[in-house]
C-alpha cells in the first residue's frame, strides 16, 4: 500500500447514507469514492461501511454483493474500517432485529433493542431513539488520542436508532451513550475495526472531528 495516494471507499451495499457521508470526506479535503466494486474496496486504503434500515436486510446486501469475504479479507489486513450506525452494529456476532441474524463477526456481542419503559416505573421514551444525545468516555478510556481525539466529554452526536450493541468485551468500548435508561455503547474499537452507532457526517463539527481521525490515523 505504500506510495500509493490515500483513497477511501465508502462500502455501497444498497443500504446507506451514501452521498451526505461522500461529501463530508470531501469537505475534510480527503479523496474517496461510492463502490461495491470488490477490487476497488481490495485496492483502498480506508474503508467506511454506512448503513440505515434492518439489521437483516443490511447482511442480505453484503451476502447478495458479495462483499462478506472481501470485507473480511480487508479486515484481516490491518487497513482501518469504520462502520456508521446499521454499519457498526453489522460488525457484530448477530442481532435480534426482526429475529435472530447473524453478524460479521468481527466484535464479539449483540445488537438489541430499546425496551419500551412506559408502564414499568420510569418516564415513557421513543424508540426510535432519534436526536441528539451526549458522548461520555467508557470507563478507563482515554480520548486524547485515536478515533475520538479532540472530543469533550458531553459532546453531543446525531443518533436515528432503535437498536443499540452490546459487546462482549468492554475493552472494545470507546464511549457511551445514556437514553432509554440504559447507558449503551456508541463508539468501539477492536483492532483496526471503528464503529459509531451516530452519524459523524451529520453531527456537525465533533462529527467531522471525528471522521477526521479516522481518515488521518494510522
Amino acid at each position: 500500500m505504500s506510495g500509493r495516494p490515500a483513497f477511501t471507499v465508502i462500502v455501497d451495499y444498497g443500504l446507506g447514507n451514501l452521498f451526505s457521508l461522500e461529501r463530508a470526506v470531501q469537505h475534510l479535503g480527503f479523496s474517496c469514492g461510492i463502490s461495491q466494486d470488490p477490487g476497488e474496496i481490495k485496492n483502498a486504503t480506508r474503508l467506511l461501511l454506512p448503513g440505515v434500515g434492518a439489521f437483516g436486510d443490511g447482511m442480505r446486501g453484503l451476502n447478495e454483493k458479495g462483499l462478506v469475504p472481501v470485507l473480511g479479507e480487508w479486515v484481516r489486513s490491518g487497513r482501518p474500517l469504520l462502520g456508521i450506525c446499521l454499519g457498526m452494529q453489522l460488525l457484530f456476532s448477530e442481532s435480534e432485529e426482526f429475529g435472530r441474524h447473524r453478524g460479521l463477526g468481527w466484535v464479539p456481542g449483540r445488537v438489541v433493542r430499546f425496551q419500551n419503559a412506559e408502564g414499568g416505573g420510569f418516564p415513557a421514551y421513543k424508540v426510535p431513539h432519534v436526536g441528539w444525545s451526549g458522548l461520555e468516555p467508557a470507563p478507563l478510556k482515554d480520548w486524547s488520542e485515536g478515533l475520538l481525539k479532540g472530543i469533550p466529554s458531553g459532546e453531543s452526536a446525531y443518533f436515528v436508532h432503535s437498536y443499540y450493541a452490546c459487546p462482549e468485551d468492554p475493552a472494545d468500548v470507546l464511549a457511551v451513550t445514556h437514553y432509554a435508561q440504559v447507558d449503551y455503547c456508541s463508539a468501539i474499537q477492536r483492532g483496526n475495526v471503528y464503529g459509531t452507532q451516530f452519524h459523524p457526517e451529520k453531527s456537525g463539527s465533533a462529527g467531522l472531528r471525528i471522521l477526521k481521525n479516522f481518515l488521518e490515523g494510522p
